[in-house]
């Protein structure tokens, strides 16, 4: 008689009943995405950097995605865990096509939905390392959420993840009105993301919008925000360092 911890196993093959392994630390990850309502509807944007560490590894990875016809979600962290998610909620639009009844899932459905798989994986101790917007126009109501790792959730009319949190929010707390039009929408996102590139080292200028409105969901082609460097906090040297220090 031998027990499983007895078993043996081939060498690339795990022992049976040994432990298992769980990710413990993101490896591949994207920072902030942002999320805003507007007039006639909702907009996500983020950067396509996916850095390695602390490499600016992956400069065109794309962490907006549409789910059905009225539903965005846009990610950050661990990119092959949202990948991970794309791959659930494209199960989910399978099955509606699938039932043919007319009916698609409403982004406070999948808002529910994306929540409750965060928190289930974290019980589990294996959570997909992502902070979630998930945006989307349906019956002539928009709607904003966020989902953590951990399944915490809640909605807004404005939210941001990441470093975003901190250098975001308080732009769009003083510039946002619910009234916006969508070139006004569209403007802040992108003052916003310029921040984000000036002071987080892992962002990026190369950026990608989308929206939601009455007439569906469309993501933009990454394209570049135009940045200003002559700001005197960046021209001046630091530390009396003739040209060689930092700012």
């Amino acid at each position: 008689m031998s027990f499983p911890w007895e078993t043996s196993a081939g060498a690339n093959a795990p022992a049976a009943g040994g432990p298992h392994q769980h990710t413990s630390r993101p490896i591949v990850t994207g920072t902030s995405v942002l999320g805003i309502k507007y007039r006639d509807g909702v907009m996500l944007a983020a950067d396509t950097l996916c850095s390695y560490g602390t490499l600016a590894m992956f400069k065109d990875a794309k962490r907006l995605t549409t789910v059905g016809d009225n539903t965005l979600v846009g990610a950050g962290g661990e990119y092959s865990d949202f990948q991970k998610i794309q791959h659930m909620l494209e199960d989910i639009t399978g099955d509606d096509r699938n039932y043919d009844d007319g009916y698609n899932h409403s982004p406070s459905e999948i808002y529910h939905y994306l929540r409750a798989v965060m928190y289930q994986r974290r019980n589990k101790m294996n959570p997909l390392w992502n902070n979630l917007l998930i945006g989307g126009f349906k019956d002539g109501e928009a709607f904003l959420g966020s989902v953590d790792m951990i399944g915490t959730a809640f909605t807004d009319d404005f939210l941001a993840t990441g470093f975003g949190a901190h250098l975001a929010l308080p732009i769009l707390r003083k510039r946002w009105h619910p009234d916006m039009e969508e070139g006004e929408a569209r403007e802040l996102l992108e003052d916003c993301l310029r921040v984000l590139f000036y002071r987080d080292c892992r962002a990026l200028n190369k950026v990608q919008v989308a929206k939601a409105t009455a007439e569906g969901t469309i993501v933009s082609d990454p394209y570049t925000i135009s940045t200003n460097w002559s700001s005197a906090s960046f021209m001046q040297n630091a530390g009396n360092l003739q040209g060689d220090g930092g700012w």
